[in-house]
């Protein structure tokens, strides 16, 4: 053997080199997708370029695809996409995974959901896949091991028509988290933190492997909210290495999978963790101590303290870039320079989006609003990530504890995450949200959006402004 092959070798660089068809050149490679993932409003082109070119899908059974991004979730037995353009792109969908034999989770399916949450939940996602979407938050599938990463749509219909994505390699970045997360804290938190400090480009160009206690101690659907907010980082993919509760989350979610054929898959997904001695590009250390619960105040995601914190002062930026930058945002959010987000009115609070809708998501959220009610000048809705998610939250009473403390309970969607459907902010609104971005106009014109946890986000909700979660006697 030669001494590359017997170098350490980093996870990422495990996963890539076993989904390596061709070597392009020093930079680029011909990379194998196990799974391409396909919604509503990424894939049109791609599919309008292929029916020009007069090629197929080479794989249907490693594709599927779901709309999720632009169908209404107001409840209804039966769901209808009203706004025209939106059915358009829905029935387009259909008719071409129709023509094409491609698996469609569509509107009125009962495992209908976000993308990025049913595919894990449904046990499409497994230790040491390579998962592709037209989506960039597909990276949250790194919380099983899996490397996922958005793509464009011409490189959709390259997947499409070959099974493969010209791929260029990224660099590699590990992040130790060190302790335990203080109660009344969560992954959101922790992530709100890292993105802060290393910036929106901080990971840039890299492919980040989280490790050390705090991750360890993090439940699989709590490491997939850090792993899907690593792209906010700038990163192109995010990794964990798998450990005991990965395989027992797949292997429940896997009812495929059994006797000899499971024991074996289990024995591979071991070895799926970087070599020690495994050099990486960058390194960071954090300590889990630090994290407080997080809230953004400006337009980026990076734009974030915690909440015994105050908002930037301009002066304490050099002048240039990022002071225009914050300069702008605080006029944006309509912010004073200094001051506390504790007692900041919202007008509405939405519980939802690939990032925080999951069953564990509604626990925290039940926990925080149980003998409460949603404040008389709040409007508050929660969107299930899932038709799974939904029935799990109705079947423990979740549900019915959200109706009668005055939160709207809808179907499963993207929802107000994006506003591309009718969940959407009135201009001026002030929204207490668990998202992932919090953009200009993110959900809705001239709104503004502060990110933070589910259990945060039911705290203002019930106090009618930001408040610290802790205060309400809320540990966890």
């Amino acid at each position: 053997m030669t001494a590359l092959q017997t170098a350490p070798r980093t996870l990422y660089r495990k996963l890539v080199e076993t989904h390596t068809v061709a070597r392009l050149d020093s930079q680029n490679v011909l990379l194998y997708a196990d799974l391409h993932i396909m919604n509503e409003y990424t894939s049109p082109q791609a599919f309008a370029a292929l029916a020009k070119a007069g090629r197929g899908v080479m794989r249907p059974g490693q594709n599927v695809a779901v709309v999720d991004h632009i169908i209404p979730t107001h409840p209804a037995a039966i769901r209808i996409i009203e706004e025209a353009d939106s059915a358009l792109q829905a029935s387009n969908l259909r008719k071409n995974c129709d023509f094409h034999g491609i698996p469609l989770l569509d509107a009125n399916d009962r495992f209908q959901g976000i993308e990025h949450v049913i595919a894990p939940e449904l046990g499409m996602i497994r230790p040491g896949m390579v998962v592709l979407c037209g989506d960039s938050h597909t990276t949250t599938h790194g919380a099983l091991g899996a490397l996922g990463f958005g793509i464009g749509t011409s490189e959709v219909e390259h997947v499409l028509a070959t099974q493969t994505l010209v791929y260029r390699l990224a660099r590699t970045m590990r992040i130790h988290v060190a302790g335990q997360l203080p109660p009344g804290t969560t992954a959101k938190d922790l992530i709100l933190l890292i993105i802060k400090r290393i910036g929106a480009h901080g990971a840039r160009g890299y492919v980040v492997e989280f490790c050390g206690e705090a991750i360890e101690s993090l439940t699989i659907e709590a490491r997939m909210t850090l792993c899907n907010m690593a792209v906010e980082a700038g990163a192109r993919g995010a990794l964990i290495e798998p450990d005991a509760l990965t395989l027992e989350y797949v292997a429940r979610h896997c009812p495929d999978l059994a006797g000899a054929m499971l024991d074996a898959a289990k024995a591979d997904w071991r070895a799926l963790r970087s070599d020690d001695g495994a050099r990486f590009d960058l390194e960071l250390e954090f300590q889990a101590g630090d994290v407080e619960p997080y809230v953004t105040w400006g337009t980026s995601p990076e734009q974030s303290i915690p909440i015994s914190g105050r908002v930037p002062v301009l002066a304490s930026v050099p002048e240039g870039t990022e002071r225009l930058t914050m300069a702008r945002a605080l006029r944006y959010t309509g912010l004073a320079e200094g001051a506390s987000l504790e007692g900041l009115p919202v007008q509405r609070v939405f519980i939802g989006s690939c990032t925080n809708a999951r069953i564990e998501d509604l626990r925290a959220v039940a926990q925080v609003v149980r003998g409460r009610r949603v404040a008389p000048a709040v409007r508050a809705m929660i969107v299930p990530g899932s038709g799974e998610v939904r029935r799990q939250a109705e079947k423990e009473g979740l549900a019915q504890l959200f109706v009668d403390a005055g939160f709207e309970w809808r179907q499963p969607g993207c929802s107000m995450c994006l506003a591309m459907n009718d969940d959407v902010l009135a201009p001026g609104e002030r929204c207490a949200s668990t998202t992932n971005r919090n953009f200009e106009g993110r959900q809705g014109r001239d709104a503004i959006t502060h990110l933070m946890s589910p259990a945060m986000a039911a705290a203002a909700a019930v106090a009618g402004h930001i408040t610290d979660v802790r205060k309400l006697g809320v540990q966890a």
